[in-house]
């Protein structure tokens, strides 16, 4: 797929949990989780408590991290020295379904079996998802499933690659410029041009540089709309308006008006803080956009790992409520 240019400088502000007022103040105050286990009215009992949280999740991160440097490396010795085994870029831009299986870009959204919830194997409503960085497919398929019985939906993953660590943030800062080619992007893009050609409605969901993704292709698309089927700004947001879009901890900074948009952001994660959307005390506001009629739910929650506060199946789940739902604000 070809590439339409370089977004325009973002503008505008986002919305608390509410549609999106671009006059508002840069300081919000934050929705606060009250912590559970520390002491009443104690502080450091508190803090005590988000250090053996902490703690307590590393040994779940370092499996992590072998898991990427298996699918990242040692695989890709295997097929130079023998075995079967693919580096996970093989599967860069591909559909993931159901058991982990991978489907070519271009296979119809219908003929792609999707990740069930355990209780209902016959959803009425399909998601189509994009993992953030050092995701090998079997991480993708496992946020998966979190998202099947969260939403109680078939999801559809459509992959993001891991390279490793400084490949995948190199590869973040080349979305953020709207530079190179990102076979995701791509996929999306194509996937959702095609669907709203068609006159159907899509719900995705973007995680982390999934939502850097996400709003990539949406940008890509609304050009498209533009250039090759000639409609005004006014008919391509109208067009876009059959996408419900839902993103957890965003790294993207500026969404493209039309879409029906809710925005998770937790204020202990640095990913959306410092890369996206900002958190409830954001000076820089005023430079970042959420869409318009945007919903952006902020929210604090996590201990002192600052990884674990990013999670989208531990930590984001948690606070995901019905589509409908958020869009009315009710968290």
């Amino acid at each position: 797929m070809r590439r339409w240019g370089e977004h325009p400088s973002p503008t505008g502000q986002e919305a608390l949990v509410s549609p999106i007022d671009r006059s508002r103040s840069a300081v919000t105050p934050p929705t606060v989780k009250a912590p559970t286990a520390a002491p009443k009215n104690s502080l450091v009992g508190g803090v005590v408590d988000a250090i053996k949280g902490g703690i307590a999740d590393v040994p779940r991160f370092i499996e992590m991290g072998k898991d990427v440097f298996q699918a990242a490396h040692v695989n890709e010795l295997k097929r130079i020295f023998g075995g079967d085994a693919k580096p996970d870029r093989m599967n860069d831009g591909k559909f993931v379904g159901a058991r982990g299986q991978t489907f070519p870009p271009g296979t119809p959204l219908k003929d792609v079996p999707g990740v069930t919830p355990l209780d209902n194997p016959n959803p009425s409503k399909t998601i189509l998802y994009v993992n953030g960085i050092m995701t090998p497919t079997s991480g993708q398929l496992s946020e998966m499933q979190a998202i099947a019985e969260t939403a109680d939906a078939k999801v559809v993953g459509i992959h993001n690659a891991t390279q490793g660590l400084v490949a995948d943030l190199a590869q973040c800062v080349a979305d953020k410029l709207d530079k190179g080619r990102n076979p995701a992007v791509d996929t999306l893009a194509d996937t959702l041009y095609s669907e709203l050609k068609a006159g159907r409605e899509v719900h995705l969901m973007g995680y982390s540089q999934g939502g850097l993704i996400t709003a990539r292709a949406l940008d890509d698309v609304a050009k498209r709309l533009r250039i090759e089927d000639g409609l005004s700004q006014a008919q391509v947001e109208k067009t876009l308006g059959k996408l419900s879009v839902e993103t957890f901890g965003a790294a993207s900074t500026r969404y493209v008006d039309g879409p029906r948009y809710v925005h998770y952001v937790n204020n202990a994660d640095p990913v959306p803080t410092l890369t996206g959307l900002g958190g409830s005390m954001d000076p820089t506001a005023f430079l970042k956009d959420a869409g318009k009629g945007a919903v952006v739910h902020r929210f604090t929650d996590g201990n002192a790992n600052p990884i674990s506060n990013h999670m989208l199946d531990t930590l984001y789940m948690k606070h995901r409520v019905d589509f409908d739902q958020a869009r009315a604000g009710r968290f």
